[in-house]
């Protein structure tokens, strides 16, 4: 069933828009002060001002300078549900910023937003997790998450959380599980994900696909999703009618196939035999329109250094060798050495 979408609206009785002067007219050390201010409607009408300020990087920049941060941290655990939203907002707003998302690094205010997964308003735990996958996109900022312990409650929330959060949760998850894995494997995130790979939404399936393929990137994340039997399921994503769906799906088979240096093992890519990924993948790569192409070419010539994937693949040869004509130079490459592999003799 579809979620009704989380609304941004203030409640139907508070205006705090009626402040006494325009808001680009009022100077940020006034609203600064008036943060502070043990009036309610001063508080509102300040963060109002200042969610139309932080637009501008400068302002940010002087925000920033300030100390408007410690006065936000403030107002995070505040009472009134309008104050925190407008509060969370301001902070969603200068996370759009390069220079805000080094202050949200540097104040610690992260640490500070853990407080608010468990808040009642809808739109105050998005704009937290807007705030989040921001700030996840930079290598500093997934570290701030992490240092935050914040990957284990963001797993939990994957099965509670509202739709549109939960992909904010994702994409989170993505950036930060490429830095490190352990703790959200210990928090059973693979288990989660494998659920989430049969959601409705065409932007969750995508999205848990992706995140499989930064688990996969690691040695210890291989393990899991091999044991925790995700690949039955990744291999039948590959005819979802979603190009995006697709193209996530074949990277993280990909990833799973990868088998570490030294290791002889080839566990994954008996896994993807056994749940018969090559007649899919070989489709794939046969649709010259595919945005999966590419990588179903990566993982077949994965799957040909067995000999079961090469006597296989062997008779589907002209299937690589029309990828020599792809007009994607990267497609070319691939096929030539999916050829090289399959062609191999011992």
């Amino acid at each position: 069933m579809a979620q009704p979408r989380i609304s941004a609206y203030l409640p139907p009785d508070i205006d705090p828009t009626k402040a006494p002067l325009a808001f680009g007219r009022r100077a940020l050390p006034k609203l600064n002060e008036e943060l502070q201010s043990p009036e309610l409607l001063t508080q509102q009408q300040a963060l109002m001002a200042l969610c139309d300020l932080v637009h501008d990087p400068e302002k940010v920049y002087q925000a920033i300078a300030l100390g408007f941060f410690d006065n936000l941290k403030t107002l995070l655990v505040h009472h009134d549900q309008t104050v925190r939203q407008k509060t969370t907002e301001v902070l969603s707003i200068m996370a759009l910023h390069s220079i805000g998302r080094q202050g949200l690094i540097q104040s610690g205010v992260i640490s500070a937003l853990t407080g608010l997964l468990d808040d009642p308003v809808d739109i105050c735990r998005k704009n937290i997790h807007q705030i989040f996958d921001m700030m996840a996109k930079l290598p500093e900022g997934a570290g701030g998450v992490l240092r935050a312990n914040l990957i284990p409650p963001l797993v939990l929330k994957l099965k509670t959380e509202l739709d549109e959060i939960q992909e904010l949760i994702l994409d989170t998850l993505s950036n930060c599980l490429h830095v490190e894995v352990s703790e959200a494997l210990a928090a059973g995130v693979v288990t989660v994900l494998k659920e989430k790979l049969s959601h409705p939404s065409t932007a969750t399936r995508s999205k848990a696909a992706w995140v499989l393929l930064e688990i996969s990137s690691h040695a210890e994340g291989k393990i899991a999703v091999c044991k925790e039997g995700v690949i039955p399921l990744l291999v039948s994503l590959l005819e979802d009618a979603q190009p995006e769906v697709q193209v996530n799906t074949t990277g993280a088979l990909m990833f799973a196939a990868v088998t570490p240096q030294g290791n002889g093992t080839y566990q994954s890519e008996r896994m993807l035999i056994s749940a018969e990924a090559i007649p899919p993948l070989l489709k794939l790569v046969a649709e010259e329109t595919s945005k999966a192409r590419l990588n179903a070419i990566k993982t077949l010539t994965l799957l040909a250094e067995l000999p079961e994937g090469r006597q296989t693949l062997l008779d589907h040869r002209d299937t690589f060798q029309r990828c020599l004509d792809d007009p994607s130079e990267a497609v070319q490459r691939a096929a030539q050495i999916a050829i090289t592999v399959i062609e191999w003799k011992p």
